[in-house]
């Protein structure tokens, strides 16, 4: 029995102490007066009366009531119900208020002012103060409260005649029976019917089951405010621990929220701040750091806008606020998805038939009560969900004196499959849950509803899944158990209570509430206390029984384990390897090793591998021989990497005993544990596993103590164990706990002391276990603190209950007494102490072991752990003794001579990089990686050498190297090595040669070595010095570097007479300045002193006569010799072969010449980035250009670099243009005159320098009139339309482009107009943009113009400059020539865009989606396709200006990077010449070396140009080169080859010929004039283009067999990226030697011995397999051409010749073929040079288009008109030349018949069935049809490789009908079927058997 009411208050007005504008409650009586001893009065009753404040009102407002929810400091709850009525205020209230707010009007405080004056609403000096009742009870029964004190007020205001103090003295002294009705004998007990003595009677109804919340309507009303979703988010949010805030005006209202909320969280109680209705003064509290359920009123929302993390539900507005930091876990799927929709069938039953065309008669829907239980059975079906199986997952740790009881999360998040959820785990970790085990984990207690749920209905629940009504059902039953309980007598509910009459708070009452007599009210309760103590005392009778346990739980949602399913056959191969290896059959085992390994990725095998072993284990021992335990070690790792450190699987759980276990014999008396060898695994530095592994052990043995000695069992089985049969550790718990009160004390004691020794001991076990698996077998190692942060985090984030232990102090004692001398031991050591001691100290508490024991055992831990090192260390020093396992012997990399080796082989693993094909697997063949080799770093390559991992590849040799200097990125990883499945530190390497070496060191390898390697490949990657590379270290030993003047040459050699040159130009550049303004201009590089000032005259032998100067009178001897060796370099040579000036008419001008060969430079004094000698115009004198080279950045003024043999038009290049050049000109609107201003007398030189180049155009003078290039379409040039004043060229002329669509057909890039010069500027202008309307539309491959678009009249030179500089610019009518503004990318746009293609190409890591999508989405992202589609596009229109007759001067950025891109490709587009061998490094030597291109500085090749990065300017050229080769094949005599051999090597560093930055630099390095007559013997290469020359005699790897060049021949690309390819030098790969390009090295593997071949039989040889991913097939498999070279060779040596050069014997073959075809008129080339043709060639708009239709050639791009001096004739015939030959290539189709005939072939759908000539073709893969045998022009092509079957067919309609059924067939291919039949049945089946054969071949 209980009492109804504790006590009873009287809460009145009072002012406020501190005379604020707000009164405070005073508390006028309570009764009783003195506490009760079982219940203290709650302190700050008078601030939850009036939660928002007391206040006087000018009208009296009617009573409220509502209850408030204090919590005391025992977490008791206390319900205060207050009702509050208003009387007249006293005057002294009054003039508090009044004074107070005259004050607070002057203040004018927002918000303040209003409410408490007197004067703001009613009769002036009437006030009304509130008064309130409250009564405190620990129990919940509102509706009484709510009588009650509504019986109490009544009786004030209606005046009964009752006294109020027999009222309350009834109400103080009312008893009502406890909570369980069920329990209690008759009705009468259940029931209590009360009254006050006014007449009044009440009935109260005590619930059946007091753990079960009661709610009444609360549920249903807060579903009804905030709806399905929002509640659902809220129930989620407190469950997770978050602050979830009420708001409302009704206070009514927020009590009933809370209580709904909690209601709903049942079975878990919450146990966080909870506070229904919050008081104003006490807002603070909100911003409290932990959870709470807290209401507050509506009038203080704006107070709650500040609280960032609190969710907020507006109860009014039916809206839930979550902040953007607040993340609610929503519940797991499909728990999420049903309960909200069983929420919508409870809440809105017509939604199920709102869409039905005859809706049933409405039903009757539940009243709100029953909907309140209905609501809060579907939440309880909820938790029998979520929580099902968890008595599974208790431990009972101590059964006696009290139960302990822990609850094994891990386990049970994996057994339900939820671990990733992040909703359980957090409600798992939370108090509430926490709570839940210890009040529900009890095995022996009553049980309730819940209990029932989980136990017995899961089975129902999970069959009703899928029938809703099945569902509701369940839900309506659950429902009505729950209003039983609530209500569980309704026939007897009847009340009977006075209530005041309508509006009687507005009568003015005769007077204010009463003093109640205190005595009277007291004498009542002493009465009734006198009474209860005689009666004897109630004692709760509690039915406990055995808690039922439940099915074993399952997981929430049956999930397929994908891949690595539970499949019998990969069981059965982990029991098959584990019979082998303790079978001693080593060889069986190591080949089912692989599988195994693989099919331990799954959670069944892991089982699976640990129930196995256990069956090998006897005694607790299992002794091993090496083989065995090292098979076993490294299956156990396997499984244990991929264990959380939670192991929610148990497989550490069932391995921990294990390794303690199984062992092996290293000598006499020293044995290793499995255990020295798993230790590198996140788990066992857990404390959590520990301690769920330590609580199962404990529960094991505790239920041990108490079964007979028949039951008992293994102890080490764990929790895993079924328990159908035996009793389970609860059952045993449960029958102990009912047989305690029956034990005699002593009997209680000794089990007392039995569990307790339990514990004891096996604490002692684990802190063992846990030294085993945390000491290290080198104890020296510190690395298990770095690694394992477990071990060093968990003294800052200690889990550990024990706040003041002494393990902290024990192990500080231990870390200095222990007498260790190494520190890191030391350390090691003291990490675990402590960890152990923490871990004992957790557990120890938590199952009551007595502190003396605890003491001890903190004693013993620090010996424990020191007797386990010196074990160690007799293990760690025996280990190393053992012969090592077999790991494969290291292979040394083959070397270059001059290569020696800086570190030897480091063993690691090779891991795979991402790209499928270098590693097998979809590229064909096995998986070649991982490998296991070893590491080397030479003075040139950084080289893997290995064996594959997997025994199933075979013995294949993997290599993969890259030089050093290419490596652009080195990161340090963390990998798991693929064979112990252990994890090692590891490197990560890239090189922009796209190799990548992704490696794990072999844990034999000492993070010094390989702190040593990374420091070695640092060092040479980045030399101090470009004198310490490679290249000059080659053949030299290792030699210090010196610095080049060091040595004294003897004899005036060339490298003295450059080292003078440096000198002289040095000297010449340090003279003061006198004449003109002072100008700086940008130093080159920061190497040596910039040159401040600069002379104009640059030696004296430039200061006498230009014409009197010849190379015997006026050069120094020294100045002789560095011009003959100038006049030797790769520049002179062409000038000569161009025309462009020889050196005598340089010297003595011939003025016959437009342009002479200045050396002006040779002292590099002017431009320290130009060649010596210069391409200059005739007229101009030395000495000026020296001021015109101030105009343009780094001094690169223009210089002419080839002349077009044809338009005899020029091409220049210079650097970009300073501010004062030509543009300034423009610029300058108003200025004076040019000339007239000292400041502008270098612009003016440069104007004239422009107007000498334009001079000396040949045919300048004829040209009639003035033009410009009006539009020339681009997608990606920029959108810039020129304004119509404008005399500015843009390459971008959308409009123009639109515009032209009408009109000209086949215009391409827009048109060139002319006008008249006597015009005048504005109609020349309007003219020339009329011209726009002559565009034509842009074609869709980017193809080139039309070469007519360009009329004879136009600019005599274009100037291409960037955008950026050529703004604003006006029109000059004065100027000849015109500005072409391009925006172009900058080099570190390049930058990134190559480290975005190399990421693509190379990715390093698997891609997140499989397949060829997500290469192409990064190549895409790179935009590398779009930078060589813009390059192309530009080098294609100056070629086209080039070729019609107008100059072009390339200025762009510095001169050195794009301008040099683009020059190089419109010579090698416009000249024959430079696509030949000797051409090609005739133009690299002119255009990249001697101009200056900064290879060193691109290429950081020092430690200088380390921060710059690795820019691939020159790769860049050579893969548009490659885009132009692959369109034009016959067009180049060197083969694709050739450029990957260059794009090696320019960033290897193994040749000189591609370092420094300019001319400049490498004759002060000494590296560009060497001594001849020195060498003696052969020599090692040091430049590229002498190795090139080597290799190229002893074989045809740079030559390109299909060189068919046209004289005349110039080439315009498409440049569209759709038409541009991929370079296969990003892509591909070759393990079998590492790259191809050092010749030398891939020569030497052993290729496979041929067998004999006896005279006169077939060759034989033997058969390979070629990977396309290992092997390099050109070697392999080299073309026709090259084998029959190689076996012609071979014939000659056999018969004792001396084997003719093969560039010999091919020349004469191809000579031979010459003189065959000239009889038959066509010259067909050879059946030798068809073989080698690639399948789709084009040149000049020659594009072959094979499909279905048939083989067709189109010359789309011919144009009839022509421009230049060529006639229109001659450009016709070159271009049918052109065709002719590449059909020649096409048609002749003869050679490749492999079968053909005549077959019927039924049309398309509706077409007749014709007779055609078949031929199939097995050399292309094609079955062709022709009209006629004798027709060279196929009318279709069926793709072999589309062929998917070739069946039998039936006749249809229109078919032969003289034909034999059997003669039809069909071949179905991936796009349709084709239906053929044959002549008869005999024909039919050869057809089939030769197409299948063909289809089988391939």
């Amino acid at each position: 029995m209980a009492r109804l009411a504790d006590y009873f208050v009287l809460v009145a007005f009072g002012p406020h102490p501190r005379g604020s504008g707000e009164g405070q409650g005073q508390i006028l009586q309570r009764f009783p007066e003195k506490d009760w001893e079982d219940n203290p009065f709650p302190q700050g009753i008078e601030l939850f009366c009036q939660p928002s404040g007391w206040q006087l009102c000018p009208e009296r407002n009617p009573p409220t009531f509502f209850v408030a929810v204090l919590t005391d400091i025992n977490s008791e709850r206390h319900y205060c119900a207050c009702l509050t009525f208003w009387e007249p205020a006293e005057p002294t209230q009054e003039a508090v208020c009044s004074e107070d707010a005259a004050g607070r009007e002057e203040e004018a405080v927002e918000g303040g002012s209003g409410r408490l004056s007197p004067g703001t609403s009613g009769p002036p000096g009437q006030l009304f103060a509130p008064k309130t009742l409250v009564l405190v009870s620990r129990l919940d029964h509102v509706e009484v409260f709510r009588n009650s004190l509504g019986l109490i007020y009544t009786i004030h205001v209606e005046g009964l005649n009752v006294g109020l103090e027999t009222v309350v003295g009834n109400l103080l002294t009312c008893i009502i029976p406890l909570a369980g009705g069920s329990q209690l004998d008759s009705v009468e007990d259940g029931v209590r019917t009360i009254s006050l003595g006014a007449g009044d009677r009440q009935v109260i109804q005590t619930p059946l089951t007091d753990s079960l919340p009661i709610s009444r309507c609360s549920v249903a009303l807060l579903f009804r405010q905030l709806g399905i979703t929002n509640v659902l988010s809220l129930f989620c949010a407190a469950l997770t621990e978050h602050k979830v805030l009420f708001l409302s005006r009704s206070y009514q209202r927020l009590s009933d929220a809370c209580r709904g909320l909690l209601a709903l969280l049942f079975p878990l109680r919450y146990s966080f701040t909870y506070v229904p209705i919050l008081p104003a003064q006490l807002l603070e509290v909100l911003s409290t750091p932990t959870p709470f359920i807290i209401g507050v009123n509506a009038a203080f929302q704006a107070e709650t806008q500040e609280l960032l993390d609190v969710i907020v539900a507006d109860l009014d507005g039916g809206t839930v606020t979550v902040p953007e930091c607040v993340q609610i876990p929503p519940l797991p799927e499909p728990l999420q998805s049903q309960t909200h929709s069983v929420l919508s069938m409870v809440l809105d039953p017509e939604l199920e038939l709102a869409d039905l065309a005859f809706p049933p008669p409405t039903t009757s829907s539940s009243s709100l009560k029953m909907q309140d239980k209905e609501l809060r059975a579907v939440f309880l079906r909820l938790f029998a969900q979520l929580l099902q199986g968890y008595r599974w997952c208790l431990h009972m740790v101590r059964i006696h004196p009290e139960p302990v009881i822990r609850f094994h999360k891990a386990a049970f998040l994996g057994q339900r499959g939820l671990v990733e959820d992040d909703f359980l785990m957090k409600v798992l970790e939370g108090m509430a849950f926490a709570g839940f085990v210890s009040e529900r984990g009890v095995p022996y207690r009553p049980t309730d509803l819940f209990d029932e749920l989980v136990a017995h209905e899961v089975a129902r629940m999970r069959a009703d899944e899928s029938h809703p009504q099945r569902v509701l059902r369940h839900v309506k039953e659950l429902a009505e158990q729950l209003y039983k309980n609530e209500n569980p007598y309704p026939a007897v509910a009847m009340h009977k209570v006075q209530r005041p009459g309508e509006a009687s708070h507005l009568r003015r009452a005769p007077r204010p509430f009463p003093r109640l007599d205190e005595g009277m009210v007291q004498w009542i309760v002493d009465q009734a206390t006198a009474k209860m103590q005689g009666a004897p005392p109630a004692v709760k009778a509690e039915r406990r029984t055995t808690v039922p346990s439940g099915p074993p739980m399952t997981a929430i949602l049956e999930r397929s384990s994908g891949l690595h399913g539970n499949s019998a056959r990969r069981l059965e191969v982990v029991r098959n390897c584990i019979s082998y290896v303790f079978e001693g059959k080593m060889l069986e085992a190591k080949k089912l090793l692989p599988a195994v390994l693989r099919a331990l990725k799954g959670r069944a095998a892991r089982g699976c591998l640990a129930q196995e072993l256990h069956l090998h284990v006897q005694q607790n021992r299992a002794v091993l021989d090496d083989q065995q335990f090292e098979f076993v070690v490294r299956m156990m790792n396997c499984c244990l990497q991929d264990c959380t450190s939670l192991d929610e699987h148990g497989i550490a759980a069932s391995l921990l005993p294990l390794v303690t276990a199984f062992c092996r014999k290293l000598s006499p008396g020293v044995t290793q544990f499995a255990y020295s060898c798993v230790q590198e695994h996140v788990v066992w530095s857990t404390p959590q596993f520990w301690e769920a592994m330590f609580y199962g052990d404990v529960q094991t043995h505790i239920r041990a103590l108490y079964l007979e000695p028949a039951e008992d069992r293994d102890p080490s089985q764990g929790w895993e164990e079924p328990a159908e049969e035996e009793r389970s550790a609860l059952d045993v718990a449960s029958e102990q706990r009912r047989l305690w009160p029956t034990l005699s004390r002593e009997k209680q004691q000794e089990l007392v002391q039995k569990e307790e020794s339990t514990v004891f001991s096996q604490a002692i076990h684990y802190a063992n276990r846990m030294s085993y698996l945390l000491l290290p077998l080198d104890s020296s190692k510190s690395r298990l603190l770095r690694e394992r942060a477990g071990l060093g985090d968990l003294e800052s984030a200690s889990n550990s209950l024990v706040t003041s232990s002494m393990a902290g102090s024990v192990a500080e004692s231990y870390d200095t007494e222990s007498g260790f001398e190494d520190a890191e031991t030391c350390d090691v050591a003291g990490a675990v102490v402590r960890f152990i001691n923490r871990f004992v100290d957790k557990v120890c508490t938590e199952s009551g072991v007595t502190s003396d024991h605890l003491k001890g055992l903190h004693v013993m831990v620090p010996d424990i752990v020191q007797m386990h090192i010196e074990t160690l260390e007799a293990v760690y020093r025996e280990s190393k003794r053992l012969p090592p396992i077999q790991k494969p012997k290291l292979l040394r990399p083959h070397l270059l001579p001059g290569e020696e080796c800086v570190l030897d082989g480091l063993r690691v693993y090779l891991l795979p990089d991402g790209r499928e094909e270098g590693a097998g697997g979809s590229g064909g063949g096995p998986a070649v990686l991982p490998a296991e080799g070893a590491v080397f770093l030479t003075t040139y390559r950084v080289i893997f050498t290995g064996m594959p991992t997997d025994p199933l590849v075979g013995e294949q040799v993997v290599v993969r190297s890259f030089p050093v200097a290419a490596l652009t990125k080195e990161k340090r990883i963390s990998v798991l090595t693929p064979v112990e499945q252990i994890t090692q530190d590891g490197l990560h390497l890239r090189s922009c040669t796209f190799q990548l070496l992704k490696m794990a060191f072999d844990e034999e390898v000492g993070s010094e070595k390989a702190e040593l390697f990374r420091k070695q490949l640092h060092k040479l990657r980045y030399p101090l010095d470009i004198r310490s590379t490679f290249a000059f270290t080659l053949g030299a030993g290792h030699t210090p570097s010196r610095p080049p003047r060091a040595a004294k040459d003897k004899g005036p050699s060339l490298r003295t007479l450059s080292r003078n040159l440096v000198k002289n130009a040095k000297r010449t550049m340090g003279r003061p300045h006198i004449t003109r303004k002072k100008y700086n201009p940008p130093s080159y590089e920061h190497r040596g002193q910039p040159p401040e000032d600069q002379e104009d005259e640059i030696s004296v032998s430039e200061e006498l006569e230009p014409g009197t100067l010849t190379p015997t009178s006026a050069l120094k001897p020294s100045d002789r010799m560095t011009m003959s060796s100038l006049v030797e370099r790769a520049c002179c040579r062409d000038y000569q072969r161009l025309g462009l000036g020889t050196l005598s008419s340089s010297l003595s001008r011939a003025k016959s010449e437009p342009f002479r060969i200045s050396s002006v430079n040779r002292m590099y004094a002017i431009c320290r980035s130009y060649p010596g000698l210069l391409i200059v115009p005739q007229s101009v004198q030395d000495n000026a250009l020296q001021r015109v080279s101030r105009c343009y950045r780094q001094n690169r003024f223009p210089v002419v670099c080839w002349r077009s043999g044809r338009s005899r038009a020029v091409l220049l290049r210079s650097g970009g243009l300073h501010g004062k050049g030509v543009v300034g000109l423009f610029k300058a609107q108003n200025a004076p005159s040019p000339g007239q201003s000292q400041a502008d007398s270098s612009s003016l030189e440069q104007e004239k320098y422009l107007q000498a180049v334009v001079s000396s155009m040949p045919r300048y003078a004829d040209t009639s009139g003035r033009n410009t290039l009006s539009g020339f379409s681009s997608a990606h040039m920029g959108g810039h339309v020129p304004s119509p004043r404008a005399r500015v060229t843009t390459l971008s002329n959308p409009m123009a482009a639109s515009a032209s669509r009408r009109t000209a057909p086949r215009g391409k890039w827009g048109s060139v107009r002319a006008s008249g010069r006597s015009g005048g500027l504005g109609g020349d202008v309007g003219s020339r943009l009329a011209g726009r309307d002559m565009l034509g539309p842009p074609q869709a491959n980017g193809a080139p113009p039309d070469p007519g678009f360009l009329r004879p009249h136009r600019a005599a030179l274009y100037i291409i400059g960037d955008k950026a500089q050529l703004k604003g610019v006006r029109p000059d009518p004065l100027q000849q020539w015109e500005l072409v503004p391009i925006e172009v990318f900058e080099a570190r746009q390049v930058k990134t865009s190559f480290k975005k293609l190399l990421k693509a190409c190379v990715p390093g890591c698997q891609a997140l989606e499989s397949g060829p999508t997500s290469f192409l989405r990064s190549l895409e992202d790179s935009e590398w396709l779009t930078q060589i589609h813009k390059l192309l596009q530009v080098s294609v229109l100056v070629v086209e200006l080039l070729d019609s007759g107008s100059s072009v001067l390339v200025s762009l950025e510095d001169g050195w990077d794009i301008t040099t891109q683009v020059v190089s490709l419109v010579q090698l587009l416009s000249d024959p010449f430079y696509r030949t061998l000797e051409g090609f490094r005739l133009l690299v030597e002119k255009e990249w070396l001697s101009f200056g291109h900064r290879f060193s500085h691109r290429g950081a090749h020092t430690l200088a140009g380390q921060s710059s990065g690795f820019t691939p300017v020159f790769l860049q050229f050579l893969d548009c080169v490659h885009q132009v080769h692959l369109q034009f094949p016959m067009e180049f005599e060197f083969s694709p080859f050739y450029l990957k051999f260059l794009g090696y090597h320019h960033v290897s560093r193994r040749f000189r010929t591609f370092l420094l930055d300019s001319d400049y630099e490498r004759i002060e390095q000494g590296l560009l004039y060497e001594e001849k007559g020195e060498r003696k013997g052969p020599q090692v290469c040091r430049s590229v283009w002498e190795y090139v020359d080597r290799l190229s005699k002893r074989t045809p790897v740079f030559y390109n067999y299909m060189y068919a060049p046209e004289d005349t021949e110039v080439l315009r690309p498409y440049s569209n990226v759709s038409n541009l390819k991929v370079w296969d030098f990003y892509t591909e790969e070759t393990l079998a030697q590492g790259p191809p390009y050092d010749w030398e090295l891939a020569q030497v593997s052993p290729e496979p011995p041929e067998e004999e071949r006896p005279d006169g039989g077939a060759p034989q040889s033997r058969r390979r397999v070629v990977w396309p991913c290992y092997d390099s097939r050109p070697r392999v498999q080299p073309d026709a051409i090259s084998r029959l070279l190689e076996e012609l060779q071979r014939l000659e040596t056999e018969l004792g010749r001396p084997p003719e050069r093969w560039k010999d014997s091919w020349d004469r073959v191809k000579a031979a073929q010459r003189l065959e075809g000239r009889p038959d008129g066509r010259g067909t080339p050879s059946s030798l040079l068809v073989s080698s043709v690639p399948h789709h060639r084009r040149s000049l708009g020659v594009y072959l288009q094979e499909g279905p239709v048939g083989s067709t050639l189109s010359l789309s791009l011919d144009s009839d008109q022509s421009s230049g001096s060529t006639t229109s004739g001659s450009r016709q015939a070159a271009r049918r030349s052109t065709s002719t030959l590449y059909s020649q290539f096409q048609t002749a189709e003869s050679e490749n018949r492999s079968y053909e005939g005549t077959l019927y072939k039924k049309g398309a759908f509706m077409k007749p069935w014709k007779a055609r000539w078949f031929v199939l073709d097995k050399t292309k893969h094609q079955l062709r049809y022709y009209d006629h045998r004798t027709d060279t022009e196929c009318k279709g092509v069926i793709d072999l490789a589309e062929v998917e079957a070739v069946v039998p067919g039936t006749p249809t309609m229109g078919a032969p009908k003289t034909v034999d059924e059997k003669a039809f067939f069909d071949v179905k291919t991936t796009r349709r079927v084709y239906n053929f039949c044959a002549q008869d049945v005999l024909s039919a089946q050869q057809w089939v058997d030769q197409i299948q054969s063909c289809l089988s071949d391939a």
